[in-house]
């Protein structure tokens, strides 16, 4: 016969689960298998290398010719480069004359995946945007605006997406430091929830959604990162991984490709203190980086508000998580920012 114990355990912290009150979703802030910021940092980080000879982006040679250069942040011609983008060699989408689409057995949907599929390479061989300066970063940014003003207007093009994996956990398959570039003549349905709730949100209060989150921000601060004079870097309310970090302008912007030159000095600045504070405090993690902003296609998105969201890869999302589309974090996004603060380069 099995007693039953009489001992009660008493949950000292039970673990929280907070609302996105942008894209709708719940995240457990799972508070009982709560982790010290700093064992984050003491995790091993496989890093792979391989040689400058056998890079391909060290041998643009090899490489389609490229649609846009940039030298030491100069828009150039030809010549020497310190950013520049190529045609992806095996794209996901590809330019082509007709959407075609079609249905299978009046059941499936199915087109063709038109659009255009770049990548943005920095020059150095292994120096990640971590250990960038202030102004290679800003140079980055100019090469993402400028490319999203040529594909644009591009036939199909209705999203463009603009991303950066780091490592090869974040399924980066090349270790020199590249973004991505992709359109597509769909929009994401994270972004098109994000894009729904932020209209009804304006429709019902008159404000944009990200803009009182900001304010609110600005006034707990308790999870603020870093500002300047045009950006907040947050670790969000229900931050959908340990040390999510969200870099967003203070005033409202819908459209990032519109973004003046000091409106891309500051968040270069801010960008830079992110990505080197996570460098440092979680010694240099696995991480994906990727723009929201309003779609390209003809339409009033006035009360959307563009933003950048840092995902370092501090865990590896097992079936709750696959199955329920409901994030696990292991540190309270208050903890997270608090810890960051106190990180210099």
């Amino acid at each position: 016969m099995i007693k039953k114990s009489k001992k009660i355990h008493p949950v000292k912290f039970p673990s929280e689960l907070r609302m996105d009150m942008v894209g709708g979703d719940w995240v457990v802030v799972a508070t009982g298998r709560a982790r010290r910021p700093e064992t984050f940092k003491q995790e091993k980080r496989v890093v792979e290398k391989i040689s400058k000879k056998d890079c391909p982006f060290c041998n643009l040679s090899k490489q389609e010719k490229p649609t846009l250069i940039f030298n030491k942040g100069r828009k150039m011609a030809n010549g020497p480069w310190t950013t520049v983008v190529v045609p992806n060699k095996y794209p996901a989408f590809l330019p082509y004359p007709e959407l075609n689409e079609r249905t299978e057995g009046k059941l499936h949907k199915k087109m063709n995946a038109v659009g255009f599929h770049e990548v943005v390479i920095t020059f150095d061989h292994q120096r990640q945007l971590a250990q960038f300066s202030i102004e290679e970063i800003k140079e980055v940014f100019d090469v993402y605006q400028q490319r999203y003003l040529d594909l644009m207007d591009k036939k199909f093009v209705n999203h463009i997406s603009i991303f950066h994996n780091h490592g090869r956990e974040a399924g980066s398959s090349i270790s020199h430091p590249h973004s991505q570039i992709i359109t597509t003549p769909l929009i994401d349905i994270d972004l098109q929830a994000a894009l729904d709730r932020s209209k009804n949100y304006y429709e019902k209060v008159g404000e944009c959604i990200y803009c009182r989150l900001n304010k609110w921000e600005k006034k707990i601060k308790k999870r603020i990162v870093f500002e300047n004079n045009g950006f907040l870097v947050v670790c969000p309310f229900a931050s959908k991984t340990a040390f999510e970090v969200i870099i967003s302008p203070k005033k409202h912007l819908t459209y990032f490709e519109k973004i003046k030159e000091e409106e891309k000095w500051n968040l270069a600045e801010a960008f830079q203190k992110a990505l080197s504070k996570l460098y440092k405090g979680l010694n240099n993690p696995n991480y994906n980086f990727y723009l929201h902003t309003a779609p390209c296609v003809a339409e009033d998105n006035s009360y959307y508000h563009w933003h950048w969201t840092i995902l370092p890869k501090t865990a590896i999302p097992a079936g709750f998580e696959i199955g329920t589309r409901m994030e696990i974090s292991t540190i309270e996004p208050e903890k997270a920012a608090e810890y960051l603060r106190k990180q210099s380069r």
